[in-house]
């Protein structure tokens, strides 16, 4: 399992680290059953705190990513290609919410909103 942590992004570590397992659980590059290292041999690996480690795989237990066995270790869960859309769907939608909030905080109006979504659908194209 391959991750990359960048200390200087403005997204929590805890987040990045779930976000790159649950696009390798989507990609299948990870599969039902297959472990997750140690919270702790993880935490060393890539120099991060045990915490840090330990709150991104509580996070991807409780979207239903991966069950721990106590014990034993972290696996990834039987995962639907449903369920991974629906979390897809669930952080666009957060994403979305946050960049109006801003547009909104910079008193745009929804015509002002809509034509910068045009704007940008046109350059992605």
């Amino acid at each position: 399992m391959e991750i990359q942590i960048s200390h200087t992004s403005m997204e929590p570590i805890y987040e990045q680290i779930a976000g790159q397992i649950r696009l390798q659980i989507r990609e299948g590059t990870l599969q039902a059953q297959d472990p997750l290292p140690s919270v702790r041999g993880f935490a060393r690996e890539y120099r991060v705190s045990a915490l840090t480690v330990k709150k991104a795989y509580d996070l991807l237990e409780e979207e239903g990513f991966v069950h721990t066995v106590h014990g034993k270790g972290t696996y990834v869960a039987e995962v639907s290609a449903n369920t991974v859309q629906e979390e897809l769907q669930k952080q666009l939608e957060s994403q979305f919410l946050q960049a109006l909030a801003k547009a909104r905080a910079m008193k745009l109006t929804e015509e002002e909103i809509l034509d910068l979504v045009r704007m940008l659908m046109e350059e992605y194209r």
